[in-house]
């Protein structure tokens, strides 16, 4: 049987229930990595490469040209660097750059 709550939990104490689960599939820190990403790579390399998703120190980027492609593939060590840097701990240990389709 279900008993009716006398009150209603907040919104934002839900969230950090949900945030603070270590059992979840994704790290929440994680997601700095978008806000970030224009600032550490720069705009000309942010207007062809996007991050798609991150998953245990995997950064998976769609890169919407050939030639960037091969490119960033030089420059994934700078970038990991760059971005574990800007966001003040190791989050990432590689970068797959795969063409956008």
């Amino acid at each position: 049987m279900n008993k009716k709550k006398d009150s209603l939990t907040p919104l934002r104490d839900v969230i950090s229930e949900i945030l603070g689960d270590k059992n979840l599939p994704f790290n929440p820190k994680d997601a700095l990595i978008w806000q970030v990403w224009d600032e550490v790579v720069g705009p000309t390399v942010s207007k062809y490469a996007q991050p798609s998703w991150i998953k245990d120190g995997l950064l998976r980027v769609k890169v919407s040209d050939p030639i960037w492609l091969q490119e960033l593939r030089f420059l994934e060590g700078t970038i990991v660097e760059k971005l574990n840097q800007r966001l003040n701990r190791k989050a990432l240990e590689r970068i797959d750059f795969r063409l956008r389709s």
